[in-house]
């Protein structure tokens, strides 16, 4: 039974381990050791801080045109508890824990699922040193950090595009009015961006506020910087 455990966990996480002890270990919640040094708990510490320093360099190789303030929000929501459960769960490797008699897998409460990814790191990192673990964490986690970056994008294009200016040219990016239309209660404003004479499309939206951020939008698809939005 253990050994068809230890499989599965290798094929889920897609790393075969030289020593399945630190497998073994990895997978222990407290509940199931017979003292705290044989339970995941120390190499679950372990984990988060190789997790930590990986994205931590994925952002710093991979969006430039971010400063500090921005890569911490986005490694804090993604080493976070909820996105390293929402990895588990999606690997199965909730379902894989040594427990206790009386703990059920599927009443575990985030945090466990969370700590067990952790834990994983760890013992890959231990088995074969930061290549197999940041390779294991590049595989589950970039998705994760794509998408919660298009988030932090997608409320706040006006900033990113302006931060993008100012690194690439040394400018300011300049909102423009160009038209507005309708009756009072239903007006649209179409709102366009310049950067050092270089004019982007231009974007309509029932306020001025969100047109310009549609026009920030709307330039940072051209430069190329963000995917243009999916049409419906």
């Amino acid at each position: 039974m253990e050994h068809a455990i230890l499989e599965r966990c290798q094929e889920a996480i897609g790393y075969r381990f030289a020593d399945e002890s630190l497998l073994r270990m990895a997978l222990t919640h407290s509940s199931g050791a017979h003292t705290r040094g044989e339970s995941n708990e120390r190499m679950e510490f372990l984990g988060d801080a190789v997790l930590g320093l990986v994205i931590c360099e994925l952002l710093y190789r991979q969006y430039e045109d971010f400063h500090e303030g921005e890569m911490t929000k986005i490694k804090s929501a993604v080493v976070s508890r909820r996105t390293c459960a929402e990895v588990s769960d999606e690997l199965g490797i909730t379902q894989l824990l040594f427990l206790g008699k009386g703990i059920e897998a599927h009443t575990l409460p985030d945090s466990v699922a969370a700590a067990v990814l952790e834990s994983l790191i760890g013992a890959v990192y231990l088995d074969g040193g930061i290549e197999p673990a940041g390779a294991f964490i590049h595989r589950t986690m970039e998705p994760k950090v794509r998408a919660i970056v298009a988030n932090q994008l997608a409320h706040n294009y006006k900033s990113a595009l302006q931060q993008y200016a100012q690194r690439q040219w040394n400018l300011t990016p300049i909102y423009e009015l160009l038209d507005e239309k309708g009756p009072d209660h239903a007006r649209a404003f179409e709102v366009g961006v310049v950067i050092g004479g270089q004019r982007f499309p231009t974007a309509w939206a029932n306020t001025k506020k969100q047109a310009e951020q549609l026009a920030a939008q709307a330039a940072l698809v051209q430069l190329g910087v963000v995917e243009a939005p999916e049409s419906v």
